[in-house]
């Protein structure tokens, strides 16, 4: 081994592997990159430098590297990788339009955003082709309680504990993780009922699931039946008999839960909540914010994967590949019951927003796949280490929308600590790392990688995920 490098051996599939990993703590100078998708990455950037400073499109801190290939883009703060794909055809276009028109709103109606919103809405089934272009996930959510109150004429909306749909006034109140809600008035007649939650919840079995790895929660279900989810539309229709008026305004729901940790509903779950609120006169919103366009890899919307169609559908991050863009997507009939009024977004669908959008082609590269059969590798490989690790309570997720959540033991499922948990997540970043947390207590994992990530770029992050826990467990017996 060289200088600066440790070895690690780990099961990757069912035969060993080896991989050096850095020792960044003693890197200061620049420093050659020779690890995942070295072969990738443009020549001029394959010399990189470890202090905290951007080079082009990769983003380095001071004893850290987000590895990306040259089709890999940024990810935000919360280390939630935007959809990935070929970076000079999407910059390319945003550097075009700039060149030919660089803003006007959408009161001048511009050949981009009708071009685009006819390729966007062609992606949806049904009727949803209407598209209203915003900025960000949070003005999204936000005009989509709007429109469903608007058009329904009631006010109460619901949604799940656990879900996160933006920090805008109206955003909050739907938003049900209390560490993004501040103590002010915010979201008036917004109710969250009880999260289907079969791992850390009241019922769950280990067949619940859509998902390649299921819970350790034994199951007595027949055949076509499940009793989570039985029970867990016995409280819905709890939550519709006490909390709310005989008519509702929308539910609203991730199909995945992102922020909370990748939680899944029990099969059949969202299908027959859609069918309450509708009989109570109410729209069903699918926020696919984080789960859209190919990233659970059986569908190109996680909606499908529920067998249900909404009545509006929102969308960001993944939308502009990390350019600041967002879609309402809904039917003509409920479009048009905004144009009773004015509804105006300054910078939503401007020329360069459409030339970007656009240039994302997540069919044409390939990458919904590729999230299915390296996100399914995935959760395989980080399910071992659960079957390894007293800590790893539960591995769950679709395609490249993975959580693993930590517990301070299986009999139990406390969660971890907070401390425990920084320690592990130092750990895989000082190794080349880097993931997200989430989840009510913050004991959640969120793996969201480019979905244009390799086979070698998964086992280099089973690889150091692994060691980390080794590490954890060492730490946790000398205590």
């Amino acid at each position: 081994m060289g200088q600066g490098q440790s070895e690690i051996i780990f099961a990757g599939s069912l035969n060993f592997s080896k991989f050096l990993l850095p020792d960044l703590q003693n890197w200061s100078e620049p420093a050659e990159y020779h690890f995942c998708s070295y072969g990738m990455i443009p020549p001029v950037l394959q010399t990189l430098i470890f202090k905290k400073r951007h080079i082009g499109r990769y983003i380095f801190s001071s004893l850290s590297l987000l590895i990306k290939n040259q089709h890999c883009h940024k990810s935000d703060w919360k280390c939630h990788f935007f959809l990935p794909h070929e970076s000079r055809k999407v910059t390319a276009a945003a550097q075009k339009q700039f060149g030919r028109l660089g803003h006007t709103s959408n009161i001048y109606l511009h050949p981009g955003i009708q071009e685009y919103t006819e390729k966007l809405t062609s992606l949806l089934p049904g009727s949803l082709k209407v598209a209203y272009l915003t900025n960000s996930g949070t003005e999204a959510n936000d005009l989509a309680v709007l429109i469903a109150r608007v058009f329904t004429r009631n006010t109460d909306v619901i949604g799940l504990r656990g879900g996160y749909h933006g920090g805008s006034t109206y955003a909050m109140g739907i938003t049900a993780i209390g560490r993004y809600k501040f103590g002010v008035g915010n979201g008036a007649n917004c109710h969250s009922t009880m999260l289907p939650d079969v791992f850390r919840g009241p019922w769950g079995g280990s067949h619940c699931r859509d998902s390649p790895v299921q819970t350790i929660r034994k199951c007595s279900c027949s055949s076509g039946t499940c009793y989570a989810k039985d029970q867990y539309i016995e409280q819905f229709k709890d939550t519709l008999q006490t909390c709310v008026s005989k008519k509702v305004a929308a539910f609203i729901a991730e199909p995945i839960q992102g922020i909370n940790g990748a939680i899944q509903f029990p099969k059949g779950f969202l299908k027959e909540a859609y069918q309450l609120v509708r009989e109570r006169g109410g729209l069903c919103i699918a926020d696919e914010v984080q789960t859209g366009f190919g990233r659970t890899g059986s569908h190109f919307w996680g909606f499908q994967g529920h067998g249900v169609i909404p009545d509006i559908v929102t969308m960001a991050k993944g939308i502009g590949n990390g350019f600041p863009m967002a879609a309402v997507v809904t039917t003509p009939e409920i479009a048009h019951s905004m144009t009773e009024n004015l509804h105006f977004n300054t910078f939503g669908g401007n020329p360069v927003a459409c030339a970007v959008g656009s240039a994302v082609a997540i069919e044409e590269d390939g990458l919904q796949k590729n999230c299915q059969e390296i996100g399914t590798y995935l959760l395989l490989e980080f399910a071992k280490l659960r079957d390894m690790f007293e800590s790893v309570g539960d591995v769950r997720g679709k395609g490249l929308m993975i959580g693993i959540e930590m517990v301070k033991n299986k009999e139990t499922c406390e969660p971890l600590p907070a401390e425990e948990m920084d320690q592990i997540w130092e750990d895989c970043k000082d190794m080349g790392l880097l993931i997200g947390k989430g989840g009510t207590h913050l004991q959640t994992f969120r793996v969201k990688p480019p979905m244009c990530i390799t086979k070698d770029d998964a086992d280099f992050a089973v690889a150091v995920f692994h060691e980390a826990l080794i590490r954890h467990m060492k730490r946790t017996a000398e205590m």
